[in-house]
């Protein structure tokens, strides 16, 4: 059942279950789904309601130093980030999750085997490309038909890929809540948890009128995002004896810097440009092989090429995409009629991903000047069409690079709390991120290779500050918040265990991105799904050996 706790709850309304989910985004959505049939009464407790309000908006408030967090990036609404995101993702490597005694790395405690087993279910149950279409003879058979397919010597193809519909999790998970042991609280933001005898015994929930109530449940699983989950064991003392919630922050700082001058003009390069394809919305980009980055011991960046068109930065086109993305029938015609095609994007605008546009919470008034922004800048408009709706193709001369790196995981980067603040007086979170000297080498380092092969090919030329730039350029959020609360064996050096079980805390539990180790360069959501999958199978045997005992 989904119901309003300001609405609908009584003294008594969130007690009795066996596990109590706090937060309603993909790994909250995913472990309350995949625990149906399990005979467990859950609960998943969401702040926000099935629309953005503005009570909602004001609690999604950080404090950043260093690089900034998007507001968009953390929803309080029914799906969370899911409501906002492009559905970008790609399977975590070898060289993501393994040792890497170059980088004093220890690797993670699941080992990649098991996440590509789990990456296949994720695959089956919601909606990400299968892992066979990451891997050579999939997404990448479109490189065979392009004019830049070189044998690449220090760099690889690393594909993405976003289903046409980007999943928004709290839509696609809703009928889980039609089984009567399952129950969805809107307007339930869970301020505090409490423990009694080395066991999480409640949580205190607020809503908007400022009603409080008391959660009661076997087990919680903390599900709210790589800030919030760490600002939540912050303001319960909770998880902290070795002082590690909240360090080792990680994002994966992005943004243009360089330009590909090409050698001859280049018209549809789908694979390199990105398209649709098959249901899929995709791009291969191009990072460092796994030779050059241990031995010269750098992090894992990785670039991607987008065209520049006549129309490039129109803010008439992203206003025109943001207008069909808002009229859904329209868009998803237009994909189906295209589903057997190749189609080429025609503007970095068409992937829907970081549009602040797109995101802004618009009424009447803000969709009218969107609108209006079409209609200023119509000449424009109508170039970027005239490609886009007929079998026209541009002479592309130039693409510029965009960069996209992994944060290392070092103490200083943090979640921390800030004074009270917001509409329940709570800490707010602070969040504390600057580059290092390794992230900088790394970019310098993958421009550097991919300037001698782009000439050594004779694709084209690089253009190129990275090395000189200051301030430093790569400052965007790509919105991805890990490592805050990282499963490792050690509690001196980790928050949670293997099983993503609080240590010192048997009942608690976390999942998201938060429990990372380390960032890779993928978009997180795929293996937060897959280790939420894993999750919700561990507490299915917690459960039956609890009553087993």
């Amino acid at each position: 059942m989904i119901r309003d706790l300001d609405r609908h709850g009584d003294a008594g309304a969130l007690h009795g279950y066996d596990v109590c989910v706090v937060g309603s985004g993909p790994a909250g959505m995913v472990v309350a789904n995949e625990l149906v049939g399990s005979g467990l009464r859950v609960c998943v407790l969401e702040s926000g309601r099935e629309r953005p309000t503005r009570h909602g908006d004001a609690l999604r408030e950080v404090d950043a130093e260093g690089l900034p967090i998007k507001d968009y990036s953390r929803e309080r609404v029914l799906g969370g980030a899911s409501t906002t995101w492009s559905g970008l993702s790609s399977p975590y490597e070898e060289i993501d999750v393994g040792a890497r005694p170059e980088l004093g790395r220890e690797g993670w405690p699941v080992p990649l085997a098991e996440l590509e087993a789990l990456y296949a279910q994720a695959s089956e149950r919601y909606r990400f490309a299968s892992p066979e279409m990451f891997a050579p003879g999939g997404f990448d058979a479109l490189r065979a038909e392009s004019a830049i397919r070189p044998d690449w010597r220090g760099l690889r193809d690393k594909v993405f890929l976003a289903a046409a519909e980007p999943q928004d999790f709290g839509a696609e998970c809703r009928a889980a809540f039609d089984a009567p042991t399952h129950d969805l609280w809107l307007d339930a933001t869970v301020v505090r948890l409490d423990a009694e005898g080395g066991r999480v015994a409640s949580a205190e929930v607020r809503t908007r009128s400022g009603a409080t109530h008391t959660a009661r449940a076997r087990r919680f699983v903390l599900a709210c995002g790589g800030i919030e989950n760490a600002r939540l064991l912050l303001v319960s003392d909770l998880g902290n004896r070795a002082d590690q919630v909240g360090r080792c922050f990680m994002n994966h700082p992005k943004s243009y810097r360089g330009l590909v001058h090409f050698a001859a003009p280049v018209g549809d390069e789908p694979y390199w440009f990105g398209c649709l394809r098959e249901g899929y919305a995709g791009y291969g980009g191009l990072r460092l092989s796994e030779d050059v980055l241990r031995e010269r011991g750098l992090l894992h960046h990785y670039v991607r090429f987008e065209p520049l068109f006549p129309w490039t930065d129109n803010p008439g086109i992203e206003a025109l995409v943001t207008l069909l993305n808002g009229t859904k029938g329209l868009l998803r015609a237009w994909k189906r009629a295209k589903r057997d095609q190749t189609v080429t994007l025609r503007d970095y605008s068409e992937t829907g991903d970081d549009s602040d546009v797109k995101n802004a919470r618009k009424g009447a008034l803000g969709w009218a000047r969107v609108a209006g922004t079409v209609l200023l800048h119509l000449p424009g408009v109508l170039h970027y069409l005239l490609y886009r709706l007929t079998p026209l193709r541009p002479r592309i001369r130039r693409a510029r690079v965009r960069n996209f790196m992994e944060m290392e995981p070092v103490p200083e980067n943090r979640v921390v709390l800030g004074p009270p603040a917001g509409p329940f007086d709570q800490p707010r979170a602070v969040v504390r991120a600057r580059p290092t000297e390794r992230e900088r080498a790394s970019l310098v380092a993958l421009h550097e290779v991919l300037a001698a092969e782009l000439e050594e090919h004779g694709i084209g030329r690089l253009e190129t500050d990275i090395a000189r730039a200051e301030p430093w350029p790569i400052t965007q959020d790509a919105s991805h918040h890990m490592g805050t609360t990282r499963m490792g064996r050690d509690p001196a050096s980790s928050v949670v265990d293997p099983d993503l079980t609080v240590h010192g805390l048997p009942n608690l539990f976390v999942a998201g991105a938060s429990v990372f180790p380390t960032a890779g360069c993928a978009n997180p959501t795929y293996t937060l799904v897959a280790l939420s999958i894993r999750l919700a199978a561990h507490l299915r045997a917690v459960a039956r050996a609890e009553d087993a005992a």
